[in-house]
């Protein structure tokens, strides 16, 4: 079982409660075990963060990036999130919301490639 911070879990709450667009679509394609009938969690805090989406029988993680990732502050933030995951033995997969609008077969595809 994976450790996190106690008080992210309100916050996380929050966060499935107010998914972005490109979280809805990447979601209804994920949920509900429709990828090698693996789980896949929303919003799941990992140690002192809040992950996209989590799926335990392959420790991966998905995010997805909206344009404040792709700032020098939210690239670094990112890589240091990424390290972090990859001691815990998770691997990470990014996407952006771009990316999602205009390529969710191709993104599904790399996911499933991976698992």
């Amino acid at each position: 079982m994976l450790k996190y911070n106690k008080k992210l879990k309100p916050y996380s709450r929050e966060l499935r409660k107010n998914m972005t667009d490109a979280e809805i679509i990447l979601w209804s394609k994920i949920k509900g075990k429709q990828l090698k009938s693996s789980q896949f969690y929303r919003q799941k805090p990992i140690g002192s963060y809040v992950v996209d989406f989590y799926c335990p029988r392959f420790n991966l993680v998905i995010e997805l990036d909206g344009g404040q990732h792709f700032s020098p502050e939210g690239k670094r933030k990112d890589a240091i999130r990424d390290k972090f995951l990859e001691r815990l033995g998770i691997k990470v997969l990014r996407f952006s919301d771009r990316e999602v609008f205009e390529n969710i077969e191709g993104i599904l595809e790399q996911i499933w490639q991976f698992m």
